[in-house]
């Protein structure tokens, strides 16, 4: 789909038609300000772009008659692209990596774990937290609530709870999302990636968010 024309609303592409290449005997002309012209002769709305040195482009071909607009063609899709770039560069991409835990976790692990939520929020990433329950343990849900609660208290600086704790088969997973005015911290080098990812995270999801 082409780029939108914001005075007519109709597409705007590279099989567009400009100048000499309508051919159609009259045209309902649009100024380069949006102002109406009204429906004049082909012949007369060339006339017209030329002594403004300006395209006559075809802006909405399945009207009767076609609506035809005077513009610079050349500007109107350089500053379109321009648009787009920017609108690109304008996205954020949005990672959802997982950390697991076991509900009987010791101290100097839950330590390890929640460091690495930190740095996964620090950069701007959503995590999701998943408990793993095992045995006996599946008759203690309350014991996965109370490390997710405890975790999600201890990051609230940096993140929030997105999607509340809930059971899934022997898993129990919560997933956090960064505070919006936290900003990223730069993604380290694949140097220094390689050697402090942790074993047990992964990327699960990558979206776009504008």
């Amino acid at each position: 789909m082409g780029d939108r024309n914001p005075d007519q609303g109709g597409p705007i592409s590279t099989e567009t038609r400009i100048n000499d290449r309508i051919r159609v005997p009259e045209v309902r002309l649009v100024g380069p300000n949006g102002e109406q012209v009204g429906i004049v002769r082909i012949e007369d709305a060339l006339r017209l772009a030329q002594e403004a040195d300006l395209d006559l482009v075809e802006v909405a071909p399945q009207a009767r008659p076609p609506v035809c607009k005077l513009m610079d063609f050349g500007k109107f899709k350089y500053e379109s692209a321009q648009k787009a770039r920017e609108s690109r560069r304008n996205q954020v991409l949005t990672v959802i990596k997982e950390q697991k835990l076991r509900p009987k976790i010791d101290s100097h692990d839950y330590e390890t774990k929640k460091r690495n939520v930190v740095r996964f929020l620090e950069h701007g990433n959503k995590v999701k937290v998943t408990i793993m329950f095992r045995g006996r343990e599946q008759s203690r849900p309350e014991l996965g609530f109370r490390l997710l609660q405890r975790l999600a208290e201890d990051v609230e600086e940096l993140g929030f709870v997105e999607s509340s704790a809930k059971q899934d088969g022997r898993n129990m997973i919560m997933v956090l999302a960064p505070h919006k005015n936290v900003k990223p911290k730069p993604k380290p080098t694949q140097a220094s990636a390689d050697s402090d990812e942790p074993s047990e995270s992964s990327t699960d999801e990558i979206s776009t968010e504008e």
